[in-house]
């Protein structure tokens, strides 16, 4: 692959590494820095020009992440890098998707434009919060998912009396997606959010009783949602409870809501780097999603299918 390049970010160089692993390279050579006001200073140390460039960004919160990819995207370009392709593990910003109330900004489809306009060609993600967003972009978009992963490692752990859990409706997909490839029950939890970061469960749809229960979501910020989930799946008799989450924000004490609801296991992917809560929190596990990446930049560079890497959550 002479003219592939793969360059990355500061948001998560650990998953960098891992991804550039497993295709079987190195990290290209860029200087990166932040002034004493904050500005961010971007340089490619190698001749990039006519390359296919692919640059790995998570753009989580603080937002210098996704100033940071806009940077490098727009270097790349101006150094005549033939293709550049946005790989952004965690997609931040995707929350506000749409107009709920008066007078509110649609980030995701703002990130979406400020990408596109910064000159990338293409992009490839994972569990968008709302998988509609990829029409936001005016440029290709790979949805990857992180099923690809936690399915067969749960399909291996053959946790007996098996049933998964949506916490709320619109992970009602993920959700089903995981039941039917694990030969699983579905449970819904119908729940109302009074506040942002405020949730409050409602009605679970579905049988928990003496059943072993995986909760599936994109993300977990403040652990609201979760922790309560928990809490009321325990108080209908549930047996154990686990968790499974693609995206780990795990924001302010969320670490500390979740120790105290005495979940038995939370799964989650690589895709942020995780705080120091987090890291040191012994009921965390982190399953890596970086062959994923990697073969879809593998697949990508070659002008191949990328399909085959999330049929698994068709259906």
């Amino acid at each position: 692959m002479p003219d592939l390049r793969i360059f990355a970010g500061r948001s998560n160089n650990q998953l960098s590494k891992n991804i550039v692993r497993q295709i079987g390279l190195h990290l290209g050579k860029c200087e990166i820095r932040t002034f004493s006001d904050g500005e961010i200073w971007v340089k490619y140390s190698e001749n990039i020009r006519g390359c296919d460039l692919f640059i790995i960004q998570s753009t989580n919160p603080p937002a210098d992440n996704l100033m940071e990819l806009l940077i490098m995207i727009d270097a790349a370009k101006r150094a005549s890098a033939r293709r550049v392709t946005a790989v952004i593990p965690y997609f931040g910003y995707a929350r506000q998707d749409r107009k709920d109330q008066p007078r509110v900004s649609i980030t995701a489809k703002l990130v979406a434009n400020l990408i596109t306009e910064a000159g990338a060609d293409r992009v490839i993600t994972m569990d968008l919060h709302a998988p509609q967003i990829q029409g936001y972009f005016d440029i290709p978009v790979d949805h990857l998912y992180s099923s690809a992963v936690f399915v067969p490692f749960f399909n291996k752990k053959k946790i007996p009396n098996l049933t998964v859990v949506s916490p709320d409706v619109g992970g009602i997909k993920m959700a089903r997606a995981f039941a039917k490839r694990l030969g699983a029950d579905l449970v819904l939890i119908d729940k109302r959010r009074p506040k942002p970061n405020q949730a409050e469960i409602m009605n679970i749809i579905g049988t928990v009783e003496s059943r072993n229960l995986l909760i599936v979501d994109d993300l977990i910020d403040t652990a609201g949602t979760f922790c309560n989930a928990v809490l009321a799946l325990k108080k209908a008799g549930a047996k154990e409870v686990y968790g499974a989450c693609t995206h780990p924000l795990l924001s302010g004490n969320a670490v500390e809501r979740i120790s105290k609801v005495n979940v038995s296991r939370l799964y989650v992917s690589d895709s942020i780097a995780l705080n120091s809560k987090a890291a040191s929190f012994r009921s965390l596990e982190v399953q890596s999603v970086a062959h994923v990446f990697a073969q879809a930049i593998k697949r990508a560079h070659k002008n191949q299918s990328i399909s085959s890497l999330f049929d698994i959550d068709k259906g």
